[in-house]
């Protein structure tokens, strides 16, 4: 059983999710794993933990993370990415150049469906390789 089955059982299967609710919830799962790091290395205020994980979760930052691990994604891991890098979003960050945000997108949305399908070896793989780099 994975740890997504665990707490609920989706009610669609992850390809019917529309790319931007992939999105949703792939940013908490890459926000909560860069969190989790970051608290790992020491007890620090939570405003310095704060200015770190923006190091981390910035649409810049995704979008230069995605050079790092983008040509190990499957097929399959690069239709999703393209489907969320692609979505009409009704709003752009007012600090986030479009391909940069666009880029982001599409790496959340590559995340929210690795969860959902419960491949979490694939994401702590990307996720970890993303840390070494950074």
């Amino acid at each position: 059983m994975d740890f997504i089955s665990d707490i609920f059982s989706p009610e669609l299967p992850a390809s019917q999710y529309s790319p931007l609710t992939l999105a949703y919830l792939g940013d908490n799962v890459y926000e909560l794993f860069v969190r989790s790091y970051l608290v790992s290395q020491g007890n620090y205020p939570v405003h310095r933990l704060h200015m770190m994980a923006r190091d981390y979760v910035s649409a810049a930052a995704q979008s230069k993370a995605l050079e790092w691990i983008e040509e190990e994604f499957t097929e399959e891991e690069a239709a999703v990415y393209k489907r969320g890098r692609n979505a009409k979003s009704a709003t752009v960050p007012k600090n986030a150049k479009l391909i940069d945000y666009k880029r982001a997108t599409g790496l959340e949305t590559l995340m929210g469906y690795l969860y959902l399908t419960g491949q979490s070896e694939r994401i702590f793989y990307f996720l970890k390789k993303i840390i070494a780099h950074h």
